[in-house]
């Protein structure tokens, strides 16, 4: 459980009265979990998972973009929401993002994704498409530059969705000076200050922030 915000009982009871993972998810974890060991903590939750279904079955893209795939949790999730989009995913590992393809797969999706393996620096660059969802939960030192790059690439209304934007909470500690929440404090500061944006932090699991272009 990634909901370090709120208190135990209250995030149990949050999970008790929202629609749970499906067996496939619920396997796609199970594998994460113990091919990944501490690296597992990657993968996003079962409400993240969620939320990202409903907000692109609300939105019905016809172009979506994932940054940073791993194992395919968040991609399947995205994946099951579209009504005739495609998902496009960014991601470096070869070894990860195997498991994503068999879930894909699984999960009847994979006509649905596009997975681009290389530094999404570059691989974004070079994509000419017209972006109307996108989900940012990869290297957090580049954030500001996929941040750009996807916003270049979003229609107006599009959205943004940045995961991992709360640290914990040590975001909102000053004294708190590990690198990475330094990086995404000052991430945080650059999206609150665009003025082509407008932006909805939210408390879900490690705080996933929802960035809409005007």
């Amino acid at each position: 459980m990634k909901a370090d915000l709120i208190t135990p009982a209250v995030a149990q009871y949050v999970l008790e009265h929202s629609t749970r993972p499906d067996s496939l998810l619920e396997e796609l974890a199970k594998e994460t979990m113990e091919a990944a060991g501490d690296f597992a903590g990657m993968q996003i939750s079962p409400d993240q998972g969620l939320f990202l279904t409903m907000i692109t079955q609300l939105m019905s893209p016809d172009v979506a973009v994932e940054v940073g795939t791993f194992t395919g949790y968040s991609s399947l999730c995205i994946a099951r929401g579209l009504s005739g989009g495609r998902l496009h995913c960014f991601d470096v590992s070869e070894k990860w993002t195997s498991i994503a393809r068999r879930y894909w797969a699984e999960g009847g999706v994979a006509d649905r994704v596009t997975l681009t393996l290389g530094p999404a620096m570059e691989t974004l660059a070079a994509f000419d498409q017209t972006i109307d969802l996108a989900f940012l939960d990869a290297d957090k030192g580049n954030y500001p530059g996929y941040y750009e790059l996807l916003i270049d690439r979003m229609r107006p209304g599009g959205l943004l969705i940045a995961d991992n934007t709360l640290r914990r909470g040590h975001v909102a500690d000053p004294a708190h000076d590990e690198v990475t929440t330094v990086e995404i404090r000052e991430f945080n500061d650059l999206v609150i200050e665009d003025p082509r944006v407008t932006v909805l932090m939210l408390p879900v699991a490690d705080g996933m922030t929802l960035i809409r272009k005007k």
